[in-house]
Parts: structure tokens; sequence; C-alpha cells
């Protein structure tokens, strides 16, 4: 059997295998299809500063080969998450990471200052696509101004392993990446969803209640696969690589792209078990090609 571990900064995980955040709740609610310390990572839903109720319904729609979704960051708060969840989640035995979302660079530090005092929370996800309402709604990670200023500032106030989720909706990822890791993230993650729309021609009123929303799904597997590649090319730390990873094949093609490990989202949402079916994928794979170990595979592309 193949040495399944890796390292994203300090941050080891027994496998490559992580859920993407917003698509497998706190964990919890996943243990009855599977045994989720067998995953690598649990990236939690999106938490903020203070209570959210998310947009207005309907809030997600499905479309050819994806969904879109417009939830809002529905959450309780960062306060709600330490005295309620967080003594829920702790002792589950793999790396439990939180998604940190905010409209302003105060609200991502103070969350980030919060969750850094939690012993069993060895890493954020700094999410960037939020809007800066500071900056007229414009994302945080759509300009290597905000990117720096945000991650910079987290930073500061953060011990642990930060990954940086960065947004595909821009001209040039590496950009926004290399901003990221000069500014001190230990990772980034991509690609968080494609802005895309859905119409309900009969009544001829856009679905979804916000007009746009995130895509993600088996749709968005080529652009995400393409920005995981440009990006392990420009930067040095390690790459989580996301975007319709559906079964271990797509799992194996981000890791040769240059991807260190993989968040699985929308699958989750057909297949309770399809994080465990990825892993016992990307064993054989390894197994079938003589690989001692995943680190032979990642970037090893030949292009």
């Amino acid at each position: 059997m193949a040495d399944l571990s890796v390292n994203i900064g300090e941050l080891r995980m027994k496998n490559p295998v992580m859920t993407a955040s917003g698509t497998f709740g706190y964990g919890e609610e996943f243990t009855d299809f599977i045994d989720i310390a067998r995953i690598g990572g649990i990236l939690v839903k999106g938490t903020t500063l203070h209570k959210r109720e998310g947009n207005a319904y309907p809030r997600m729609a499905e479309t050819p080969s994806g969904m879109l979704n417009a939830v809002g960051l529905q959450n309780k708060g960062v306060n709600y998450f330490v005295e309620h969840i967080y003594p829920r989640i702790k002792d589950i035995q793999t790396n439990m990471i939180v998604n940190v979302s905010g409209s302003a660079v105060e609200d991502y530090v103070k969350t980030a200052e919060i969750i850094n005092e939690l012993d069993k929370i060895p890493a954020i996800e700094l999410n960037i696509s939020c809007p800066n309402v500071k900056q007229g709604g414009m994302a945080f990670g759509v300009s290597t101004k905000g990117a720096c200023e945000v991650v910079k500032a987290v930073r500061s106030a953060y011990k642990k392993t930060l990954i940086v989720k960065l947004s595909p909706n821009v001209t040039d990822v590496t950009e926004i990446a290399r901003a990221a890791e000069d500014s001190g993230a230990d990772s980034v993650s991509l690609i968080n969803t494609l802005l895309g729309m859905a119409v309900d021609a009969e009544r001829r009123r856009p679905i979804l209640s916000t007009v746009t929303g995130g895509l993600s799904g088996p749709a968005v597997k080529p652009i995400a696969l393409r920005m995981v590649w440009q990006v392990a090319n420009a930067v040095k730390i390690p790459v989580i690589g996301l975007g319709g990873i559906m079964d271990w094949k797509d799992a194996v093609e981000f890791m040769l792209a240059g991807a260190s490990a993989i968040q699985i989202g929308t699958a989750n949402f057909i297949d309770p078990a399809v994080c465990i079916k990825v892993e016992d994928g990307i064993n054989n794979y390894l197994d079938r090609h003589g690989f001692k170990s995943v680190s032979d595979i990642i970037g090893a592309l030949e292009v």
C-alpha cells in the first residue's frame, strides 16, 4: 500500500482528500454514511464574525453538469461555532479546518484571532472571494492589492496553517496566487465557484433570488484544472485543487497538474461516500503504476 500522507505547510494529512467548504456541513452530518476520520481534512462551512441569515430563496439551481448556489454564507457566527459546534467536532480524528469569510479586513482578522485559540483547529481557509464592502462590493480576491491587504492582516493574527482560497473570476489567477504567497499564505486552494446564472424562460425571470450565483460541478473542471496547473507553476507553496472533482480519476488529474491535495464539493451531494471512494481510487492508481508515495505524482504531468 502506497504512502498517501501529504503536508500543507505544517499541516500533516493522512491522505490528500479534503472536503470543500459548504458541501460537507460540519462533518457530523455524514457520520451515518462513512467513517469521516478517514478523510484527510474536513473544511467546515463558511464562518463569519457575526451571524448571517444568507440570501433569500431560491438560492440553489441545478444546471447541466453542475449547480448554481447563492446561499450567502449563512451561519451563526464564530462565537456560536466556538461555543456549540467546536466541542462536538474537536475530537474527530482528522484535520478540522475552518473556512473564514468576511466583508471587511477587520472581520477576517477578528474571526481568525478567535479560531487561533482553538487547539484542535490546525488551519483556516481564507475565502477572499467575499465582497469588500469598503471597496463598493468588489471581492478581495480579484486584485493583488485586495488580496495582499487581507492576507497580510490575517497572517499577523493567525499563527497556524493559512490556506487562501482563490477566485477564478479574475484575468490572471497566478498574479493573485503570488500576492497571497508573498503576503504569508502557507497554501492556496482553487478554484472557488465561477459566476453564472440561470433563467426561467416561462416566467421570464432569473431562477436565483440574487440573479447570479456560483457555478460548481463537472462543468467547471477543465477551467479549474488549467488554473491549478498555472498556479502550481507560479508559486512555491502547496496548491490544493478543487472544481468538478467527481471521482478518483479527476483527483489524480489535479495532482498530476500540481495539486498537493484536492477538495471534493458538489459530488458530496450526489454520493455521501465519494471521499472514501476517491481515497481508495488514488491508492489503487498508485499501486497499479508502481508509485510508492502519492508525492510521486504531484506535478508529474509531462508537458
